[in-house]
């Protein structure tokens, strides 16, 4: 539907899984992961030395994309996101994954060219081929200043940039959808005729019941991805 933009969190909400712990696990990464866990290691600096690890042992960003080729995602969410691209929709995602993480799985599903914008934490390839992985906003340099987001992204700050890149041609009709403690920062964004659909018992659903006085989009619940199809095809109809 022309008019609509329609913005995903990626991990448990478009896929069916986290993908950086589906790399650690798939990888053989786990105890290494555990053991840096129990640091004060930042999460991507964490996920970057994971990726450093994996360099170390001889694997390649090829390795890693046949890795998050396998990354579970429901046929029906593929389906709806083709459909709600095909009907006019502007499709985006906010998500504290990272680059190649995203664009490896959405390519793998032929869904990559459904989506105008993907933001999220930067990567790149180095001179010998590692995966390196930043974050969003520096903590140090660039603190966004919002108590309710970690110190890599706030994903209400990103909302406020596509309403205002968009402002000169009115206000559209936003859908988020969305399962994590950090998707509630932008949920408080939207406005009324605006839809937030929160993943059933999960941070953002338990957020959003305790804070229900705060949230001025309709809110549509979701359990599994055939529900999430469902419903999103609906809204969009």
């Amino acid at each position: 539907m022309t008019g609509t933009v329609v913005v995903f969190d990626f991990d448990r909400t478009l896929i069916d899984d986290d993908s950086d712990r589906w790399v650690v696990t798939e990888m053989g990464l786990t105890q290494l992961f555990n053991e840096l866990r129990r640091s004060t290691m930042p999460w991507n600096s964490l996920m970057d030395r994971m990726m450093m690890e994996l360099h170390l042992q001889g694997k390649t960003s090829e390795d890693i994309k046949e890795c998050l080729k396998r990354t579970p995602m429901h046929p029906q969410v593929a389906a709806a996101i083709k459909s709600a691209h095909a009907s006019g929709c502007d499709l985006k995602i906010i998500s504290d994954a990272n680059q190649f993480f995203i664009e490896s799985i959405l390519e793998c599903h032929g869904l990559l060219g459904c989506f105008s914008q993907i933001v999220t934490n930067p990567t790149s390839l180095d001179g010998d081929g590692r995966l390196k992985i930043f974050p969003y906003h520096d903590p140090v340099s660039s603190s966004h200043g919002c108590n309710l987001c970690p110190s890599n992204m706030c994903k209400g700050q990103v909302i406020d940039q596509f309403l205002a890149s968009a402002s000169e041609n009115g206000r559209k009709r936003y859908i988020y959808l969305g399962d994590g403690r950090n998707d509630f920062c932008p949920t408080l964004k939207l406005v009324e005729g605006d839809h937030v659909m929160p993943r059933k018992d999960y941070p953002l659903w338990d957020r959003i019941c305790s804070n229900r006085m705060l949230i001025k989009a309709d809110i549509h619940e979701w359990s599994d991805g055939e529900e999430l199809a469902k419903m999103l095809l609906h809204l969009i109809q």
